[in-house]
């Protein structure tokens, strides 16, 4: 990673909630926003901070979700989640995180992602592949 990842870095991204980031057990009427979409949606715009600060075969993945999903968003409503990186600790980088809608705070929480070499990565994960393919 480069030396521009420092703690204080701030990213927003909107979302459109669409059928598929919504639940459907209580009916079309009553389509909420899904909790994996909001955790789907915070960790892309984590991401997408991050790699503006990737160094050329970088990327990074999760490790830690922690989620407090707050309040329901409607269908055809929007979401805005909010990034901050709170600390760069070598390969690992924690982020706070709000949500919210045009009417209420939807969400907040704390996510760490871990800077990966992707060529690295894949290799360990083909191994990964071989072995369990050879366990079956």
């Amino acid at each position: 990673m480069k030396s521009s990842l420092v703690a204080g870095l701030t990213a927003t991204r909107r979302y459109d909630v669409d059928l598929g980031r919504t639940i459907g057990f209580m009916g079309d009427e009553a389509r909420v926003y899904n909790t994996p979409a909001l955790i789907y949606d915070m960790e892309v715009t984590c991401r997408d901070l991050l790699l503006k600060h990737a160094d050329a075969g970088e990327d990074s993945v999760g490790t830690r979700v922690e989620v407090d999903h707050m309040a329901p968003t409607l269908l055809g409503q929007w979401v805005e989640i909010t990034v901050t990186v709170d600390e760069v600790k070598g390969p690992g980088v924690t982020f706070s995180f709000t949500a919210k809608d045009s009417l209420d705070k939807i969400g907040k929480g704390v996510h760490k992602r871990f800077i990966v070499d992707v060529d690295q990565t894949k290799a360990r994960l083909l191994a990964k592949a071989e072995k369990a393919k050879a366990a079956q």
